[in-house]
């Protein structure tokens, strides 16, 4: 078997209808992973079955609130119920709220922080038996570069991603005796629907991280596919409790 074969494994993406998301989502389908995509619109969700399909992959959509445990927790059971198995979750369900620390509502923090955070937690800890009884499994969570740098408007979403980074090493100690390699993936600036919105909002913020990152370019969704693959694959086996930047040079530039 290749070291990057995924034929015969199921994997969930949450907010895997669009962005970083699909182009994982995408990369897993490519390797023969079947595709779940995990998602509240559930319009965007059956584009991205359609579009993942169309790499000869077999993929579904379920629909989640991730910020609803029950939900989050449903997630997982339909997915067994539905391929008997679960392999890889991919958490990568987020959203942000840009403001100054002191001008944020506590039921903001705590919507940046549920969606972010606890959700992945959430699912993680759902899928583990499915992934025991399966002789192990991958966990794949995404971070940000405000996992590393701290931004003046980010003050939820850097405590989040901070948190994804320690929750992920802590899973990770805990799981690798049971063959489940946990690990992060923290995405430089990619060209999605949630940083165009940020260019709109932060004047100056598209130069700047041009200007800033080695490769010369933004992202995009593409990007992100191969290292999904490579977390996902038997290739990282010996790989748990890292937090991986892909992000084009941009946090190792002085």
């Amino acid at each position: 078997m290749s070291m990057f074969d995924l034929k015969g494994k199921v994997a969930i993406v949450t907010g895997g209808n669009g962005g970083i998301g699909l182009g994982m989502a995408t990369g897993l389908a490519q390797a023969g992973a079947v595709i779940v995509v995990a998602g509240r619109d559930a319009g965007k969700n059956a584009t991205a079955v359609k579009a993942i399909e169309k790499t000869g992959a077999k993929a579904i959509a379920i629909g989640v609130d991730v910020t609803k445990e029950h939900s989050c927790r449903a997630l997982i059971a339909d997915t067994v119920k539905q391929f008997g198995r679960l392999d890889i979750l991919v958490n990568n369900a987020g959203t942000n709220i840009r403001k100054q620390p002191q001008d944020y509502q506590l039921a903001e923090w705590e919507m940046v922080l549920t969606t972010n955070l606890t959700s992945a937690f959430v699912t993680s800890q759902a899928a583990y038996p499915a992934m025991l009884k399966a002789g192990g499994g991958k966990i794949i969570n995404i971070g940000s570069m405000m996992s590393i740098f701290g931004a003046s408007f980010t003050t939820p979403y850097a405590a989040s991603k901070g948190g994804i980074v320690q929750m992920t090493r802590a899973m990770a100690c805990a799981w690798a005796k049971d063959n489940i390699q946990v690990n992060a993936v923290l995405p430089g600036w990619i060209d999605t629907d949630l940083t165009r919105k940020a260019r709109s909002e932060v004047q100056g913020l598209e130069d700047r991280v041009t200007a800033r990152t080695p490769a010369g370019r933004w992202g995009g969704p593409k990007d992100m596919a191969g290292i999904a693959v490579f977390l996902a694959a038997p290739a990282s086996d010996f790989v748990t409790g890292t937090a991986i930047p892909v992000d084009g040079g941009y946090s190792v530039q002085g």
